[in-house]
This record gives C-alpha cells, sequence and structure tokens, in this order.
C-alpha cells in the first residue's frame, strides 16, 4: 500500500510515448521496501512497458570522501543484484544525478523520483521536473509520516512535533510488498553502466577525497542493514530504553548509516520494532528516536533554507552566545588539532576517535563532543563550522538533516534556555564530571581501543 500523500506530480507534463518508465534513484538506495519503485513498476504495469532504474554518479557531492563513496557503492551493488532478480534493468552513470535523469528521460514515458530534502536535492528535482519533457511523479518514501503531512511550518522542538507525529504515525504505517514486473527489462537496450564487480577499482578512477578512506566496522548495502535490524530485534531493543544511555554497552541499532543513504526503509524498521516481543518502554523509546526525532530533522531542513549556516539558531541562542562571546576560554583547537583528537581532554579525544576511525559515534558521546567545540573555539559561529565540517567528514551519516539539526543543537537549536554561565550563556552545556557520573566513561575508554586495534586489522585482546 503506497499512501497517496506520499505521492506528489512535479510538473504538468503528460507521459510520452518511450521505451521505459524511468524510476530516477538518488535518495532512496534500495530495492526493497521502496514506494518510489514500486510505483514505477505499477506504472509500467499499467503501460506494458518495461522498468529502467537510473542513478547519476557525481565525483563532487557535497563534502563526501571515499568513506562515503565505498559505502554507497556497496549499498548499490546490492540494488544491481535485486533488481536483476526482479527484470528490472538498472544503469549507473557518471555526471550530475540531475542530468543523468534528464538524458534518461528522452526515452521514457514518464519519470518516478524519490525526495531529497537538502537544497541541492531539491534544485536536482526542479531541474529534471523542468527539462524532463515527461510528467515527473516523486514518491516521499524516507519518512515515516510525510513531511508537509506532519507539518506545515517549522516546529520548536520534539515537544511540538510529537504529537502531530503520534496522531497520524500508524496511517503509514503498512507493509509494502513487491509489486509483480509484467514486462521484463531483458530485452531493452539500456545504455552503459559502470562495473559494481571491483569497488576498489572505481573509487580509484574518481577524482574524490580519498584523505578519508572506507572502515571495517560498517558494510554498505540493504542486506547488512536488514542484518542488523535483526540482531536489534533479538538482543539490542530490549532495554532500550535503559541501555542506550550507555556507550559501551552499544545497545543501539546502527542504523543510522543505512537510513542516510536510503538502504532500508524507516516504515520497515518501525513495523519490525513495533511487532517486537519486547516491553513497551523500549519500543517507545525507539520510536520516538527514528521517527519524532529524526523527522523532527526533516522539518527543520524542510523551513529553514538556512540550516548550514549559524543564522539557523533561535533568536535566544544566538543573542545568549553574542552575550558570552569575550568569554575567556582556558582552552583553544584548531580545527586540525581537534580532528586529530588532540586536546587535554582524553573523553573527547575517544570520541574524536571513534567518530575519525570508525565512521560513528554513539549519541551521548557525540553531544559532549558538541558542546566542547563550542567551549574549544574562539567564537559560537566558528564552533559551528567545526562541528558541521568534522561531523560531515567523518561520519557516516554525517550530510543529512540529523547532521545538520544535531550540530545546531549542540548551539541551542530544539532546546530550551538554562541557567546561564560562561562562554555557553544560556545554551546547556556538558562537563567531563557530568559524563563520568552518567555513564561508564571507562569502559568506553576500552571500547574505543578495541575498535581503533580493529579497524587497523589487528587482534583485540579481550582479558
Amino acid at each position: 500500500m503506497i499512501e497517496q500523500s506520499r505521492l506528489q506530480r512535479l510538473n504538468d507534463e503528460p507521459e510520452c510515448e518511450g521505451d521505459y518508465i524511468l524510476y530516477w534513484m538518488q535518495q532512496s538506495q534500495r530495492e526493497a521496501f521502496n514506494p518510489a519503485l514500486e510505483t514505477a513498476v505499477a506504472c509500467a504495469n499499467r503501460l506494458g512497458l518495461p522498468v529502467l532504474v537510473g542513478f547519476g554518479l557525481m565525483d563532487s557531492y557535497p563534502e563526501a570522501n571515499a568513506r562515503h563513496y565505498t559505502f554507497m557503492l556497496e549499498g548499490l551493488r546490492d540494488v544491481e543484484t535485486a533488481l536483476s532478480r526482479r527484470g528490472i534493468a538498472f544503469v549507473v552513470r557518471r555526471g550530475s544525478p540531475d542530468e543523468v535523469a534528464v538524458k534518461l528521460a528522452r526515452r521514457a514515458t514518464l519519470v518516478v523520483c524519490d525526495r531529497g530534502y537538502l537544497r541541492h536535492q531539491k534544485a536536482w528535482r526542479r531541474n529534471v521536473a523542468n527539462n524532463a519533457g515527461r510528467r515527473v511523479l516523486q514518491v516521499e518514501g524516507d519518512v515515516v509520516v510525510p513531511v508537509e503531512r506532519a507539518s506545515g511550518k517549522t516546529e520548536l522542538a520534539a515537544r511540538t512535533l510529537r504529537p502531530k507525529i503520534l496522531q497520524q504515525r500508524k496511517d503509514f504505517l503498512h507493509p509494502l510488498g513487491r509489486t509483480p514486473v509484467r514486462v521484463k527489462a531483458g530485452s531493452l537496450r539500456v545504455p552503459e553502466s559502470l562495473d559494481l564487480s571491483d569497488i576498489s577499482a572505481l573509487l580509484g578512477r574518481l577524482p574524490i577525497d580519498h584523505g578519508v578512506g572506507p572502515v571495517r566496522r560498517f558494510k554498505g548495502g540493504t542486506e547488512e542493514a536488514h542484518e542488523r535490524l535483526s540482531s536489534f530485534i533479538r538482543g539490542a531493543l530490549g532495554n532500550y530504553a535503559e541501555g542506550r544511555r550507555e556507550p559501551a554497552q552499544e545497545q543501539v541499532s546502527f542504523l543510522s548509516a543505512y537510513l542516510h543513504f536510503g538502504q532500508i526503509s524507516p516504515v520497515e524498521i518501525a513495523l519490525a520494532v513495533s511487532n517486537a516481543k519486547t516491553g513497551d518502554t523500549d519500543r517507545a523509546a525507539y520510536l520516538e528516536e527514528l521517527i519524532v526525532r529524526r523527522e523532527l530533522a526533516m522539518n527543520f531542513v524542510e523551513h529553514q533554507p538556512d540550516y548550514d549556516s549559524y543564522t539557523c539558531l533561535p533568536d535566544w541562542a544566538r543573542n545568549t552566545l553574542k552575550m558570552h562571546r569575550a568569554d575567556r576560554r582556558q582552552h583553544i583547537y584548531s580545527e586540525s588539532q581537534l580532528a586529530a583528537g588532540r586536546t587535554h581532554d582524553r573523553y573527547w579525544n575517544a570520541a574524536m576517535c571513534e567518530m575519525r576511525v570508525t565512521g560513528y559515534l554513539h549519541n551521548h558521546m557525540r553531544m559532549y563532543w558538541g558542546k566542547k567545540i563550542l567551549e574549544w573555539t574562539p567564537s559560537a559561529e566558528e564552533a559551528f563550522r567545526t562541528a558541521l565540517s568534522l561531523n560531515n567528514r567523518y561520519l557516516l551519516c554525517g550530510r543529512d538533516p540529523n547532521s545538520y539539526a544535531n550540530v545546531a543543537w549542540c548551539l541551542g537549536l530544539h532546546d530550551r534556555p538554562w541557567p546561564e554561565r560562561a562562554i555557553f550563556g544560556k545554551v546547556r552545556s556538558m562537563t567531563a564530571a557530568g559524563l563520568k557520573r552518567k555513564i561508564d566513561i571507562d569502559a568506553y575508554m576500552q571500547r574505543i581501543a578495541e575498535l581503533t586495534q580493529a579497524e587497523a586489522g589487528e587482534e583485540v585482546n579481550s582479558s
């Protein structure tokens, strides 16, 4: 079942004579539980045509590097295999995603695309809608509740979005089966596609940033995402409400990178968690993070055009930070020092190490990490830029709505004023002493040492 409110026509062009239905894949990089793909198949069945899925691989995706490209290409290799089993053609071509889509649309009867919320993603879809020359239909498949249905304005915090989400989410939590493909694409003449069989070789030919390489800890793709989801349901979901606060326990789903690349559907995850045999409190805590908190970030970037700028912060936060602009900072670090984890705070250095070495950072440590950057840089504006730069460079789930919202949260977004203190003003602060009170920081330090060894290919001594 695909809800009508997930669908939107992006232009007034008609359907045209063509050789296939084009699904321009960009945000939803998966075959399974993909409403845009199933919409394309349904349109193809109606018209007696095959389906071609096209993907544009650009060399200069904003802030992406070899770590991100490796994970994405591993996922696209899964897509290629799964589509082939269904008799659907798949083409990956070099070029800007929108330009690749426009070229492939020349032989299409109509174009189906998925939805993205960032500035460049919106611009790509406008370009395709304006230049495809045939109908373009957008299908929103990477949130549970479609963004406009959830709210038509900027929400102040989770507390204001939550009741709107909870009122509607059951309307969008439905299984999505695979639509039978009536016309196979076996005989379809398709453009030449990039070879995904040797990802390392393909990466070597791309003029991208190779300074941040792939990680051992996470492999991309829907198959890996499903394995992690199944493991989470069987284990870490139990006592999630309490256990998620301890970074060393790793009582989390580890699905953020897979959601970022659209390699797994949030609806599929929500259904699996909702049907899990565990306590109501644990289910509710996870669904709060997956739906309310994650979709609050989508609301933020949808309604705030300056989501990646310091000016996105609420007035009260910018005003209080301005009042404390001249406060003495005991420590000042450059971005390169921070990236290398060369500070006086070994807890912060461990968090930076987890991010830099493994491409992941536990949410509790991520908050501490961001708050300290505010404390250790000359100004709040520089702190925002530095935190966002490091976040987007090293995290596999960086460069998406949650990244922008999370970094901005560290400086007051979606929060309230707190008791005033130096540097932070009324923005919430975090301290090393508070960290030691709330979590087992020594166990976390040990875990980061183990992960660092594992990434280096060394045998981990568990004694």
